[in-house]
């Protein structure tokens, strides 16, 4: 289990919720346009769902989500069980992370500008990777449960 966030990593994070409120399908717009410079990484994703916006807005929901509960994480344990679910269904796997932080931390930086310090990217960076820390060993369990079936 990732050591637990800082405090104000958990401070800097709530504090950005209002800019994610307001930007955050733009910041997961320009997300899965970086993203989606590497074709295999397309190919896993529901076009007619990018093409319609929904699954950025999903997506910038779930950020939000995320935002406002990271100090009450027992808020979202539903969120973290559909999310796997779909992890799994899609073929998500441990190395996909690296390739969504390296899309979405830049994509905070090019949509909220200079309010993207490198404090606020740096604690979005520690929670990104303390999300997918847990998204990861929950989605290696149902995998594993998937092939002992």
């Amino acid at each position: 289990m990732a050591a637990p966030l800082s405090e104000q990593t958990v401070a800097t994070i709530k504090a950005t919720a209002p800019a994610l409120q307001q930007h955050g399908v733009e910041i997961t717009t320009r997300m899965y346009e970086r993203l989606f410079r590497n074709e295999e990484v397309r190919a896993m994703f529901d076009q007619a769902a990018q093409d319609s916006g929904e699954q950025p807005r999903r997506l910038a929901a779930a950020i939000l989500g995320y935002a406002q509960n990271v100090d009450k994480l027992q808020n979202l344990t539903g969120a973290v069980a559909r999310m796997v679910q779909r992890h799994v269904d899609t073929g998500v796997k441990a190395e996909h992370y690296p390739l969504v932080a390296e899309a979405l931390l830049p994509a905070i930086r090019d949509v909220l500008g200079a309010a993207a310090t490198d404090d606020v990217l740096a604690a979005w960076g520690e929670a990104y990777w303390f999300l997918a820390d847990i998204l990861i060993g929950k989605e290696t369990e149902a995998y594993a449960e998937l092939e002992e079936a």
